[in-house]
């Protein structure tokens, strides 16, 4: 028919970094890539443009001039929004990637950084959020011990308590779920559930496990252990 409204409306992207030149970079080269992509350099603009655009996804800098990074993933969160959220930051440390993961982020990009990269996280958090969504099989519950998760109902439980888990926080679980008592190397869980196609860090599993055992064992003994010097398996305390 050729109207407007028939058209597949293109993800939209939003970028926040109050450094221009980085803003305009990730704005031409995501446009490039086929997204729709605005560009804003602080967060109270930011947060303006969530509740006017509703953004997809969100490449947001850690340190803006009025508010934190993490304070605008908060007040998203709070308010309800669940656009995909990326950080962007010049800080490395481990302990700054588990608190950017710890507020909801999807992913942690330092600086400096390749523009290839950055889009293929792009499109790696939004194909991961678009199969949680699509190819969730209605009535699927995955059990271990006293630990379950409904995919019909998106909800995960321990012991009948609820766990409140991020996007990526459940999925990470998920497929724990789907292999207990298989050991899964780093290498795979960055395959499965960020679906990088380049040689991703696996560093950003580590970060993710550690949040989601504190979320799991706040419940009850420890469930995923460590195989050094390869990955991680569910499996009981007591095996």
């Amino acid at each position: 028919m050729g109207r407007e409204g028939d058209e597949v409306r293109r993800q939209r992207l939003l970028v926040v970094d109050d450094e221009v030149y980085i803003a305009e970079a990730l704005t031409t080269s995501l446009r490039h890539a086929g997204f729709d992509v605005r560009p804003v350099f602080d967060g109270v603009s930011a947060l303006a443009a969530v509740e006017e655009w509703a953004p997809d996804l969100l490449l947001l800098d850690v340190m803006l001039p009025d508010m934190s990074g993490y304070d605008v993933c908060r007040q998203l969160i709070m308010t309800g929004h669940d656009a995909a959220v990326i950080f962007l930051s010049a800080r490395d440390e481990v302990g700054d990637r588990i608190r950017g993961f710890g507020v909801g982020a999807d992913d942690y990009v330092t600086k400096p950084f390749s523009l290839e990269e950055v889009v293929a996280r792009v499109r790696a958090v939004l194909l991961r959020r678009s199969r949680g969504q699509a190819d969730r099989p209605l009535g699927s519950v995955l059990v271990f011990e006293d630990l379950a998760l409904d995919d019909d109902k998106h909800l995960v439980t321990r012991g009948g308590r609820v766990i409140d888990l991020s996007p990526t926080e459940y999925t990470l679980l998920r497929f724990l779920l789907q292999n207990p008592e298989r050991v899964l190397s780093k290498a795979q869980i960055v395959d499965h559930v960020w679906h990088y196609d380049f040689q991703g860090d696996t560093n950003i599993v580590e970060s993710f496990v550690s949040l989601l055992r504190k979320k799991l064992n706040a419940t009850g003994p420890p469930l995923i252990q460590t195989v050094r010097g390869f990955g991680y398996v569910l499996r009981s305390s007591s095996s």
